[in-house]
Parts: C-alpha cells; structure tokens; sequence
C-alpha cells in the first residue's frame, strides 16, 4: 500500500514538472514570436529608410540583411521549440494517464482491505 502511495506521490511531481517545462516553453516560444515581429517592423522601416527592400540588390542594407537573418533564426528556433513542447505535451499526457491508473488501483486496495478489515 505504501509503495502505491509512493507511486501516486512521483506521478503527480512528475506532472507539475512537466507543466512547469511546458509552460517555460510557452513563454519562450512567445517572447521568440514578440522578438520576430520587433524585427518585422525593424526590417520594414529600414526598407522604408534606404528605398531598397530588394536583398538582391548590390546596395541593400546591411542592417536589414542582418535582421532578416535573425529573424529566420528565430523562426527556426521556433519551430524547434514548438516539437519539444509537442514532446513534452506528450510525456505530460501519459504521465496523467499512469497517475490515473495509480489512483485506480490505490482505491481498488484501499476499499479490498476496509472490506476485508
């Protein structure tokens, strides 16, 4: 009975971190997306600036390209956050389904033994 307890007691710290770690991710893949549209704006107003919004072109801005740069890393870095969280949604869900399970089974034994007791 202990040792289910326990088990019960590790599945729902299991869970909360794995809510703090999704939520982290949340927040990051957030402030990553504030970031990409700051530099949208930057990267237009530098277009407006020059006249140039080519990145062909021999005189396009130095700036801009560098922006536009960042801002696919930040995309990546996006896209990357986004399947850890899609993981990490994953081991939360099956983390719930065990503690379910655990919580079953403790309350089947618990009430066997108050019928047995």
């Amino acid at each position: 009975m202990k040792s289910r307890n326990d088990s019960v007691r590790m599945k729902r710290f299991q869970i909360e971190e794995k809510r703090r770690q999704i939520g982290q991710i949340e927040a990051m893949v957030e402030e990553f997306r504030r970031m990409v549209g700051d530099l949208d704006l930057e990267i237009a107003a530098e277009h407006r600036r020059t006249g140039i919004d080519d990145p062909k072109h021999f005189a396009y801005s130095t700036f801009a390209r560098a922006a536009t740069q960042r801002r696919a890393n930040l995309q990546n870095s996006i896209n990357d956050l986004q399947e850890k969280m899609e993981r990490a949604q994953a081991g939360f869900d099956t983390a719930m389904a065990e503690l379910k399970r655990d919580e079953e089974r403790l309350e089947r034994d618990s009430g066997a033994d108050r019928a047995v007791g």
